[in-house]
Parts: structure tokens; C-alpha cells; sequence
């Protein structure tokens, strides 16, 4: 099989190596995480979290996971496979991590795309216990955490790509946890991103700043790509689907949701960018 689940895991509360024994992964200090009937481990301590229930409810996933899985994101998930398997290290099972990887469709759709003679060890992080219960029932080759990128649960300089779709991205974090040479994939909203849903749930749109990103300590910049294309969203569930699975759901006022509510259709323009970056010696 050229997919595997990814075992370098981390005791998030000492860092010491997680080793798994049975249903549950155990360090050598004793601290023991279970693992759920579902195939995923939840690595986020109480002490470690802002609320109750962090990250994306149970509703914003299950949007998510409609509208991912009717493949108006296709060509994301297809820019970001491509970056991803190319030059892969010989010899060995590449390993990589989606950090906040949601309901698991970018690391699904890298599976696909992975060629017969590409070996992969994929992780699939999220602080979100839904979205990653969601991820598992899906596709349960991936290892698959509820976890925080402040503090991934993963040893030192053991992966070989990272990603960060849409996220919040931890540049310490990432380059403490990539091989020299590895390399970070990160995915942006571009100023056209959802325009027209934005001009309809906002009275007016804030002008976009254009500014390069900066390089993070200990990486060096690769080339970048756009992606820029149109989709039709034809039916008013997806469209609810869109603005629920996005931050515009708790921005917008309660007029704006209900004029995005009132649609049928919608076209509208996709518009992100891939950044990535190398990390160094």
C-alpha cells in the first residue's frame, strides 16, 4: 500500500515519543491517549484548549464536507498534490502533515493523486474533534489528531512536507517539526476570493492590502502560484453550505446572511494563492 499513517507522533504533554500499544498510544512517562473506535486519537489536553468545544462545530463540518466533496475546490486540491509530489525523497515513505486539515478532503485527494511508485505517510491535524471524527470515518489509511498547531504533537525534523490550507499558520512550529529541506505548502485567500458572496453579505468590502509574504525564520522562499477560476453554485443549499463553512457565516450581519439565504444561484470567482517555502539546513 503506498499510503500509510504517519507514527512520528509527539507526547503533547512532555514531547517524548508516543508509541502505540493496542487501542491507545503511550509514552514513557505513562501518559496515555486512547485511541476512538473510529481510528483517531485526540492529542489535545484541557490545558491546551480556549474553550469547551474549540475549532469548527459539528454544522460547519458537515457543510464543509458537502460542498469539499462536490468538487467546486478540485482544482486547489489538484495544485496543491502536484507541489506536493514532486521531488520526493527515494527510498522511503514521504511523510506529510495537513495542519488543520478540516474534514480530510486536501489529504483524501493527495492520496488519489499519488502516483504507484509514491510512497506516502500522511498526518491529518485539526483542533476541531469534528472535523478529524469526520476525516477518520472517510478514509481511515491517514493517522488522523485532534491537535493544535501551536503545538503539534509531532517529533523534531520528521516530516517532509507540510500543508496549511486556508489555516493559521505556526512558522516555529513548522520548522521545528520539517526535515532540512522539507517544504511548506501554504494556501491563501487571493483579494477576488468569493467576491460576489462578499458583495452581497457586506455593505461594502474593505480594500485588500497587496503585500508580499514575508519569508518565516529558517526557510527560504520557492516560486509561488495563483489559481484563479469560476464556479456556479446552483442549488441554495450549496450556497448555505459556502457561507457556513467559512468565517463570513459569524461576520456577516443578519441582514447579509438573509440576502445570501434569498439566492439560488450564484457565480462566483475562486481566487488563492500557494506559497511555499524550503526549509533550511
Amino acid at each position: 500500500m503506498n499510503i500509510t499513517p504517519f507514527q512520528a507522533l509527539a507526547c503533547p504533554l512532555d514531547g517524548g515519543p508516543l508509541q502505540r500499544q493496542g487501542a491507545s498510544w503511550r509514552c514513557g512517562a505513562g501518559h496515555c491517549f486512547d485511541i476512538a473506535a473510529q481510528g483517531y486519537a485526540n492529542l489535545l489536553p484541557v490545558q491546551q484548549k480556549r474553550s469547551r468545544d474549540p475549532g469548527d462545530s459539528k454544522e460547519m463540518v458537515a457543510a464543509r464536507r458537502r460542498y469539499l466533496n462536490a468538487g467546486f475546490y478540485q482544482s486547489i486540491a489538484a495544485l496543491v498534490s502536484r507541489a506536493v509530489l514532486a521531488d520526493l525523497p527515494a527510498g522511503r515513505a514521504a511523510a506529510c502533515l495537513d495542519a488543520g486539515c478540516g474534514e480530510g478532503y486536501y489529504l483524501r485527494e493527495l492520496a488519489a493523486a499519488a502516483g504507484a511508485g509514491q510512497r506516502l505517510a500522511l498526518l491529518g491535524l485539526d483542533i476541531s474533534k469534528w472535523a478529524v471524527l469526520s476525516a477518520a470515518k472517510q478514509d481511515r489509511r491517514p493517522n488522523w489528531v485532534v491537535g493544535s498547531n501551536a503545538k503539534l504533537p509531532v517529533l523534531p525534523a520528521t516530516l517532509d512536507r507540510v500543508l496549511c490550507m486556508f489555516g493559521f499558520p505556526v512558522y516555529a512550529e513548522f520548522a521545528r517539526v520539517l526535515r532540512p529541506g522539507g517544504e511548506l505548502l501554504q494556501v491563501d485567500a487571493g483579494p477576488d476570493h468569493l467576491r460576489e458572496l462578499r458583495e452581497i453579505i457586506y455593505p461594502t468590502l474593505k480594500p485588500e492590502r497587496a503585500a508580499e509574504p514575508s519569508t518565516p525564520a529558517g526557510f527560504c522562499a520557492l516560486p509561488d502560484e495563483g489559481l484563479r477560476y469560476t464556479v456556479t453554485l446552483e442549488r441554495a443549499e450549496l450556497i448555505g453550505d459556502l457561507l457556513a463553512m467559512t468565517p463570513h457565516l459569524y461576520r456577516a450581519s443578519a441582514e447579509g446572511r438573509a440576502k445570501a439565504a434569498a439566492l439560488t444561484a450564484l457565480s462566483l470567482t475562486v481566487d488563492v494563492r500557494l506559497t511555499r517555502f524550503r526549509r533550511e539546513a
